[in-house]
């Protein structure tokens, strides 16, 4: 053994080592460009310059949303852990352990009410960093407790979908939270709510064939990956080479499937100016008319 270098040489780089966050510095997934970790939060977790939309947590898109980033958390149902006892190269109940302590929720979903631009709402927010935002049974009691709420405080209800399908690791309970969330949404309709589903990156599979696609109006975050199956297993189906840009929000705005493409930065007042018009409510004192058309003018 080499005391000099084996001991003493980790020592001293130890002693003098400058720990830093791993997070420090982001690479833009579209230019390559290192950001300031900071900057790239202070704008949103919108790369400046290139003007991509990062994923953020459930958290971190409530506080973004809400007046003054300040909400009321809605307490979500509890339901059975691993019904199925699911296994495969790892038991189900540990994938769910190593989940919540990743990122802190208990599952996928997180809802809050508070006001947006002055207007009550309640959003339902689907975090794709707990296990690809997929859709199983706490999930679907979290939407649904989501339009309850909505339907108890009368107020518009926002979803902003993130997944890449159901879980398979609830097998038919997770597939029957399609039917319950589109009950649910009924609810909303015959009670005359609106009901708003912000598309962000990437909303696939399950969650697309359902509530994802029910919403009284589309919004879409630019670049986000919007589909049932994705491109590649599209591609590998049909064996034809897709368009540019198919399946991102821009194409599915051009083709009819989403309303509006929004900068997550006017998302907020997007969502307040149309929660306002559905439910006939007046713009508040300070915001600014469209002005009359040339004809009416005085």
């Amino acid at each position: 053994m080499n005391w000099i270098s084996e001991v003493v040489r980790p020592r001293i780089k130890t002693l003098f080592k400058r720990e830093s966050p791993e997070n420090l510095w982001i690479k833009c997934p579209d230019s390559g460009q290192m950001v300031f970790h900071k900057d790239v939060e202070a704008n949103g977790f919108v790369i400046p310059g290139s003007d991509h939309h990062m994923r953020v947590t459930a958290t971190d898109r409530l506080r973004l949303t809400f007046d003054e980033g300040k909400w009321l958390d809605v307490a979500l149902p509890e339901v059975a852990i691993d019904p199925l006892k699911f296994r495969d190269e790892k038991r189900y109940i540990d994938r769910l352990k190593d989940a919540r302590a990743k990122t802190g929720a208990i599952d996928a979903f997180k809802v809050g009410y508070g006001r947006v631009q002055g207007l009550a709402m309640t959003l339902a927010v689907q975090d794709f960093h707990f296990m690809g935002g997929s859709l199983g049974m706490a999930a679907g009691e979290a939407f649904i407790k989501g339009a309850e709420t909505a339907l108890e405080k009368k107020t518009p209800y926002v979803v902003f979908a993130a997944s890449g399908g159901a879980r398979m690791q609830e097998g038919i309970l997770s597939l029957m939270q399609l039917p319950r969330t589109t009950v649910a949404v009924r609810m909303l309709r015959n009670a005359g709510l609106p009901y708003f589903v912000v598309l962000t990156n990437p909303t696939t599979g399950g969650v697309t064939a359902s509530y994802a696609m029910l919403g009284d109006i589309h919004i879409a975050e630019p670049g986000a990956l919007i589909g049932f199956a994705g491109p590649r297993v599209i591609e590998q189906t049909i064996r034809e080479k897709l368009p540019d840009g198919f399946q991102r929000a821009e194409y599915l705005k051009d083709h009819g499937m989403v309303d509006m493409v929004v900068h997550r930065h006017e998302i907020p007042a997007t969502l307040a100016r149309l929660g306002r018009l559905l439910t006939k409510q007046p713009a508040p004192d300070g915001v600014m008319k469209p002005p009359l058309p040339v004809a009416e003018a005085v």
